[in-house]
């Protein structure tokens, strides 16, 4: 099967570019794509606001600990939940309960647990801890800000478990190969247009004037005015997120309701009767597709590998951000920064994903995502190693601190890496799933993207742990990451070229189960629109 795009007569030079979408497909993609920008608005706001609570609180030595720790056992705990859940109900109404999940617990945290910290959390108990046991000090301060521990958790599994099992999986489900190379450029920049829109709200509400008047007399009534304007701008931040959650359940009812209606459809609606067939061990079949299968083997490679070294980069670069920035809303000003700017090259980058698959084939453009990293991070570690020798230099051609230098090279290489993520690795990896059979998708997606990206960013906070049990800082520690970082990148990009020999092959050689029904669902779709 050749990999041009499926746009030749119909479309112009322009609108092959831009919107290679034909008419009768409006109603399936639109929806998706405003399903998909509202969940990456809400992700990339809270992947910021998270961190911002959490290192500006307990310090960035403190994220290894609770991806390790916190983490990957609630990843594991709600991967359980998804599986049980997709053998009692249908696709459907799996997907309103999980939303669900997340909502409650951000209405909870803002309007509950956020406002009553200082009494719910044991500051004085975990004092006495740290004094009594100082080498337990990133556990205890874990349970000390227990609050913000819990919302780090859910914020981070709203990506995982939302955006990449549930949205991805229903994606891939409705969408045939031949149209996953015109739709999934679409999809790859409405969620980098998340990130614009995220970044651009976010700069707007930390940048505006604080609604209490700031002419007091004493520096603690200062400080506690600036708090309370802290809590408003919070709450409306979250009640923004709530509502994104509410319009995402409901596109995702209209969807199902007037497009999803034709019988080829009906596994999304009746789904419960296939899993009880197949018997009620969902999260162990799923660990049994992904080993004994090479070419699932080789996708969870790809997001162990991505999710590995982008945590042990982001480590360092956030105690460097800390450090320049400790206040919570300079620090979130700053990450709102890098992420409209990462928005805004991840969208320019999108537009040319299709036409990178079609010209240069699909291992071609996984490629960049690694070769893009490994690039990168060899220059922020570079500066980094190096910052002594290398200071008085950049002081006198730049003039700035070498820790300002430092943090905006960290930028560049988080924005560049994400970028590259969210336009090409994202695309190319949902796409490897599309020539599996409906069995495989579901289970094996479960699997990797549930647990296989837990494993990477535990897996490198396992190796943080170990390191600052050892050097004690992330600073003495960074020239073992990046070593570390190198040797897996180079396990990536080889798990990529095996990938794309094994994708090139499905797809040339065996029709999928999706394609053989391509007429019957095209006339379906036609049927739809004339209707």
């Amino acid at each position: 099967m050749s990999l041009s795009i499926d746009s030749a007569p119909e479309f112009g030079a322009w609108r092959s570019f831009f919107w290679p979408i034909h008419g009768y497909e409006l109603r399936k993609v639109l929806p998706m794509v405003l399903m998909l920008v509202l969940i990456g608005f809400n992700y990339r706001i809270l992947y910021n606001l998270k961190d911002s609570l959490v290192i500006t609180t307990s310090g960035a030595e403190v994220i290894p600990f609770i991806k390790m720790w916190v983490l990957l056992p609630m990843a594991i705990v709600l991967t359980v939940v998804f599986a049980r859940l997709t053998n009692k109900y249908s696709q459907e109404r799996v997907f309103y309960i999980m939303v669900s999940i997340f909502l409650v617990f951000f209405a909870i945290f803002t309007f509950f647990l956020y406002p009553f910290r200082e009494i719910l959390q044991p500051h004085d108990i975990a004092r006495d801890l740290q004094a009594n046991y100082p080498s337990f000090k990133w556990f205890i301060a874990i349970c000390d800000n227990w609050i913000f521990t819990s919302f780090y958790v859910m914020s981070e599994l709203w990506g995982t478990i939302v955006l990449q099992v549930i949205f991805w999986g229903f994606a891939n489900e409705i969408t045939r190969v031949d149209e996953a190379r015109r739709f999934y450029s679409i999809f790859s920049i409405g969620g980098n247009l998340a990130s614009v829109l995220a970044g651009m709200y976010l700069i707007f509400f930390i940048s505006s004037d604080s609604i209490f008047d700031l002419n007091l007399q004493t520096a603690l009534e200062i400080e506690e005015i600036k708090e309370a304007d802290w809590m408003h701008k919070l709450q409306w931040i979250m009640g923004i997120i709530i509502a994104c959650g509410i319009g995402i359940m409901a596109l995702f009812h209209w969807t199902n309701k007037h497009v999803l209606n034709d019988p080829c459809f009906d596994g999304l609606h009746k789904i419960k009767k296939v899993a009880k067939l197949k018997g009620r061990q969902s999260l162990r079949e799923s660990f049994k597709y992904l080993k004994n299968s090479k070419y699932l083997v080789c996708i969870a490679v790809l997001v162990i590998s991505y999710n590995l070294t982008i945590n042990l980069v982001e480590i360092v670069w956030k105690d460097q951000l800390k450090q320049l920035y400790p206040a919570k809303a300079d620090y979130l000003w700053f990450m709102s920064c890098v992420s409209l700017s990462m928005g805004i090259v991840s969208t320019i980058t999108a537009f040319f994903m299709s036409h990178m698959i079609a010209r240069f084939g699909w291992t071609f453009t996984a490629l960049i995502t690694p070769v893009t990293m490994m690039v990168t991070s060899i220059g922020f570690f570079t500066f980094l190693l190096f910052r002594e020798s290398l200071a008085p230099m950049a002081v006198v051609l730049v003039g700035t601190t070498p820790l300002a230098i430092a943090v905006y090279i960290g930028s560049v290489q988080n924005c560049f890496s994400k970028a590259a993520k969210y336009s090409v690795f994202d695309a190319t990896k949902e796409m490897a799933f599309i020539p599996l059979d409906h069995e495989s998708k579901l289970k094996g997606k479960a699997a990797i993207d549930g647990i296989g990206s837990r494993l990477g960013k535990s897996g490198g906070s396992l190796i943080h742990t170990g390191l600052l049990m050892i050097f004690h800082t992330l600073s003495n520690s960074s020239p073992y990451v990046a070593a570390i970082l190198l040797i897996v990148i180079l396990g990536w990009t080889i798990a990529v070229s095996s990938l794309g020999k094994k994708f090139n092959e499905l797809t040339s050689t065996k029709p999928t189960e999706n394609e053989e029904s391509e007429p019957k669902a095209a006339l379906a779709t036609a049927q739809l629109v004339e209707g």
